[in-house]
């Protein structure tokens, strides 16, 4: 299993288990981190620009509470905290598995960094 820790800078930190609902685009970010973003908020959705053009694998039109998706119109990294659905499909790679009310004190263009947890 692959873990990721997601920093909010100042603020505190959420583990997050990533998944095989999307395995092509979840290992392409794997390989990616660390990535670092500033916060930008969507209902209760915290994403950030991501500087990878991937391509949809399967998409999906709703989330819950926790999901961790790539979005291809942006693209962003998301990370749903509460009842909020995509604003248009997104591609699910993990679940925030501590710490998911840390993106209920997130603010506008806080830094976010996820990195690979070491196991």
């Amino acid at each position: 299993m692959k873990a990721i820790i997601i920093e909010v800078y100042g603020k505190g930190s959420a583990l997050a288990e990533l998944d095989e609902r999307n395995p092509i685009i979840r290992e392409a970010i794997w390989q990616a981190l660390p990535i670092e973003g500033r916060a930008i908020l969507w209902g209760e959705e915290v994403y950030f620009d991501l500087d990878m053009k991937l391509k949809d694998e399967n998409p999906s039109a709703s989330s819950e509470a926790g999901d961790i998706c790539y979005w291809s119109p942006g693209p962003a990294l998301c990370i749903f905290f509460g009842q909020t659905q995509p604003y248009s499909r997104v591609n699910h790679i993990g679940k925030v598995v501590q710490g998911l009310d840390l993106f209920e004190r997130i603010s506008a263009a806080d830094r976010i960094v996820l990195r690979k947890k070491e196991l």
